[in-house]
């Protein structure tokens, strides 16, 4: 490993839509690397509520005052996007046991299909460590502004709203 692959490390997900726990797993993340590339994938047992080039566009809007944080789109498998990337780490976001099972599989998979790249986990902070893309979806409608604030970054409220509202 090159001093280069050392310092970068890739944050792969769905972001559908980018939380708070997301955010903060991407702000730690950021002051472990020199460089923090976030890829935006696509989850194929799931429906996305924004397409992956809304996503791309909501998770740089909430990254952008952050210099060596960069987004990207992907396709096809993660551990191929990062060593595309050019990094040998894998950062993984985890919430308290929900989970580990996943991820612990997911890793173990990886190691695999490329066993020259790592995967560290960050544990989400423990007020957002109930915050699911799930739990978004479902209290967009009921809650105000103030309150769904306490689950994604304020400037995609907006945004959030306006698709939850469509799709309704």
């Amino acid at each position: 490993m090159n001093d280069q692959e050392d310092r970068v490390a890739v944050y792969t997900g769905s972001f559908d839509p980018i939380s708070l726990g997301h955010l903060n797993v991407i702000a730690r993340g950021r002051r472990l690397f020199r460089r923090l590339i976030v890829g935006v994938g696509q989850n194929i047992d799931k429906q996305s509520l924004f397409s992956q080039q809304e996503r791309v566009d909501l998770v740089r809007r909430v990254t952008a005052e952050w210099d060596n944080v960069e987004v990207q789109a992907f396709e096809g498998l993660a551990v191929t996007f990062v060593r595309d990337c050019g990094a040998r780490v894998m950062l993984r976001g985890i919430r308290p046991l929900t989970d580990l099972a996943g991820e612990f599989t997911m890793m173990m998979a990886n190691r695999k299909l490329d066993e020259g790249i790592e995967t560290i986990f960050l544990m989400a902070d423990g007020e957002l460590a109930h915050v699911s893309s799930s739990l978004i979806k479902q209290i967009t409608p009921l809650a105000d502004d103030e309150r769904l604030g306490r689950f994604v970054p304020a400037a995609i409220i907006p945004d959030l709203r306006a698709r939850i509202a469509e799709t309704s």
